[in-house]
């Protein structure tokens, strides 16, 4: 397993661990209902981890399509998580995420950024600026959701 720093890790590396365990299944009673908010310009890569997080995990998911969109949608809505595109026009995934931590209303809101430009930012540096993990484009779909629960600890909660 690849760690960025303290419990940050690069999902696509703690995907291939032999300790890998899905999480499949239907939510246990007494469990509140996750909500997760995908900041990613792209309105397929949306689409996609919308869908896969719904129907896989029957999680909430919200969307926005630009940085500024997310930060008052991530404002509003209180979600547990957020997936956040690295690479957007205005106002990137970089500055949306300072944004987000140096917000009151959403600075403890856990953030997992997705790229599909691995090496251009260290990944340090996400972890400096408060993201719990990376997840690379194209991410698997179907693992998407339980990469998210295993990185946030939701699997023990």
């Amino acid at each position: 397993m690849y760690t960025i720093a303290n419990s940050y890790y690069s999902i696509d590396t703690v995907a291939h661990n032999d300790y890998w365990q899905p999480l499949w299944g239907p939510q246990p009673r007494g469990v509140a209902m996750k909500q997760i908010l995908v900041i990613d310009d792209e309105d397929d890569i949306r689409e996609i981890a919308k869908v896969s997080l719904q129907t896989l995990k029957q999680w909430q998911v919200l969307t926005a399509g630009s940085g500024e969109e997310g930060v008052a949608i991530a404002a509003e809505a209180q979600p547990d998580a957020i997936l956040l595109d690295v690479m957007m026009p205005d106002v990137d995934g970089l500055a949306t995420l300072e944004r987000l931590k140096s917000t009151p209303a959403t600075h403890l809101i856990p953030v997992i950024m997705l790229t599909a430009t691995g090496g251009i930012v260290p990944e340090q540096r996400y972890a400096e600026l408060g993201a719990h993990a990376i997840v690379t484009k194209p991410f698997d779909p179907g693992l998407l959701g339980d990469q998210i629960a295993l990185v946030l600890q939701w699997d023990k909660t």
